[in-house]
Formats: structure tokens, C-alpha cells, sequence
């Protein structure tokens, strides 16, 4: 015998909720007041400048306890210096000279390695011959090429050109390089759909897609230049016409002017600083943050 269920004739109905919306006055701030203090050191400048005048204060009383200015002058001994070799005009014109010699050496770096990584990730001949030199000489320190610079080149702009080139190029090349090798499988095929190939996928997919590795190779490229540069000049000399900052820092030593061998050094990290917080920071901001590949 079949048993048939039937529906009861009416189903309970199921009380509606009511939600009265509450009048924006009931409901008060939602805001979080934010005292001064607190505001300042949510600025990452404000915050970095506290870090910069907590090693000066450290640096005066290390000083000041050690009472040998000949051995480690004072900050405000250096800052004296500093200022006085800039109204003189001897400092910004260093500056100068070791500003152009590098920006010289670290565009023909640039320039050497966006034609060899673009060989590289065209070919496999360019990909065996960006290994092999990368593997032969990225591990050789600048300083060891100093000797075929002075014979090849002589003493001069050109000698420290070469050396610039030769601390760049390679790991601009491998950052370059790793960050093309790590683009999906999938923007390629994107761009494969749209015609591209060679050069315009190069262009178009890849140095996008890529940026954060060429930006960090670009970074690791200038300090390795930036350095380079203040040793080779200490060698070297005067380049051309003019003396740059190594050779600021090399005539303070031989006349014992110990606070003017800090000016120096203080410079060059001044100018370090300047670039990396400015300069890359800018870059950052106007790609890879706008494009959102990389996040901080």
C-alpha cells in the first residue's frame, strides 16, 4: 500500500524581520582621532630623520668623549668643513665631476646590458653567451680590473668608464635577464595573440612584467657604480680636467685633514641617499606601485 503525503492547507508564514535604519546623528564618529605625535610617526620620512639625527648625537658624544679630532673629528667639526668646502666651491665642483663620469659609465652599462639581455631572451646562443660572460666575470671585483684599465686606457675619464661599466653591466644583466625568465607563460602567450614577438615583445610584455627585477638590478647597478667610482678616483685621480670626490677624499688624507676626509664621505652618502630616496623611490611610485606588481 502506497502511503501519499499531502502538504498541510496552510504553511506557518515566516515573520518578516524590520530593520529601522538609524539617523547618521544616533550613530557618532567613526573616526579615530589621530594625535600629533602619533601623525608625525606615521611618516616614514619623519621616522628615517629621527634615525639620521639619533646617529649625529651619537657621533658628537663618541667624538667629544674621544677628544682626538686628528683621529675621529666631531660632527659638528665635519659639518663646518662640509660647509665651508661648499661656499668655496671645491665640493660641488667633485660632486660634479664624479656625478657626470658616472652617469656616463652607468648609461653605457644600461644600454650594453638591454642588448645582451634582449639577445639573451631572443636566442639560445645570446642566452648561453649572457650565462657564460655573467658566470666568467660577475664575480671578478672592479678593483682587480684596475690594472687593464691603466694600460688599455691610461689614466683619465675613460679608465674609470671602462671600470664603471664593467661593476654594472653584469648584474644589471642578470636581474634583467632572471626577471624575464620569471614572466608566466600566459602574458607571453597574451602577447603572442596580439602579434607580438621580437623586440615589441620585448618592449610590450616582458620589460613590464619584469620591471621590479630590472628596477632592483638598476638599484643594486648604481651602488656598485657609486662605489666603484669613489675607488677608482682614489687611484686614478684627477679624470680629465677636474679632481671628483675620491680625489677630494685622497688630498684631505695626505694634508691630515681628518674632518675633511668625513666631509667627503659624508657627501658621497648624501648623495646616495638622494638618489635611492628620490630618484628610485620616484621610479617606484610611477610604475611598478601605480601598476601594482609590487607592494610597500
Amino acid at each position: 500500500m502506497t502511503k501519499v503525503l499531502t502538504a498541510p492547507a496552510s504553511l506557518p508564514a515566516r515573520p518578516d524581520l524590520e530593520y529601522q535604519t538609524l539617523d547618521i546623528s544616533q550613530i557618532g564618529s567613526i573616526k579615530q582621532d589621530v594625535g600629533f605625535w602619533e601623525g608625525l610617526f606615521n611618516i616614514t620620512g619623519f621616522r628615517r630623520a629621527l634615525v639620521l639625527i639619533g646617529l649625529c648625537l651619537i657621533w658628537e658624544a663618541y667624538a667629544r668623549y674621544l677628544g682626538n679630532p686628528l683621529m675621529f673629528p666631531s660632527f659638528s667639526d665635519t659639518i663646518t668643513t662640509l660647509w665651508a668646502d661648499i661656499v668655496s666651491g671645491r665640493l660641488p665642483s667633485a660632486a660634479i665631476t664624479s656625478l657626470q663620469v658616472l652617469l656616463t659609465g652607468y648609461a653605457t652599462a644600461i644600454a650594453l646590458a638591454a642588448v645582451m639581455t634582449t639577445l639573451a631572451i631572443s636566442t639560445r646562443f645570446g642566452t648561453d653567451l649572457l650565462a657564460t660572460l655573467t658566470a666568467m666575470f660577475n664575480p671578478l671585483p672592479a678593483i682587480a680590473v684596475l690594472p687593464l684599465a691603466l694600460l688599455w686606457f691610461g689614466l683619465g675619464t675613460s679608465s674609470i668608464v671602462f671600470v664603471i661599466v664593467h661593476s654594472v653591466l653584469w648584474a644589471v644583466s642578470l636581474n634583467t635577464f632572471t626577471g624575464f625568465l620569471s614572466v608566466s607563460q600566459t602574458q607571453k602567450m597574451a602577447g603572442r595573440n596580439y602579434g607580438l614577438g621580437g623586440l615589441r615583445m620585448v618592449f610590450f610584455i616582458l620589460i613590464p612584467a619584469a620591471f621590479p627585477s630590472i628596477l632592483s638590478g638598476l638599484k643594486i647597478g648604481w651602488a656598485f657604480a657609486w662605489r666603484t667610482l669613489i675607488a677608482a678616483e682614489l687611484v686614478f685621480g684627477v679624470s680629465g680636467n677636474a679632481a671628483g670626490l675620491g680625489w677630494y677624499i685622497f688630498e684631505a688624507r695626505n694634508a691630515l685633514e681628518t674632518s675633511g676626509v668625513f666631509a667627503g664621505l659624508l657627501t658621497v652618502i648624501v648623495i646616495g641617499l638622494v638618489v635611492e630616496g628620490l630618484v628610485f623611490r620616484t621610479i617606484e611610485l610611477l610604475t611598478v606601485r601605480k601598476w601594482g606588481t609590487q607592494n610597500g
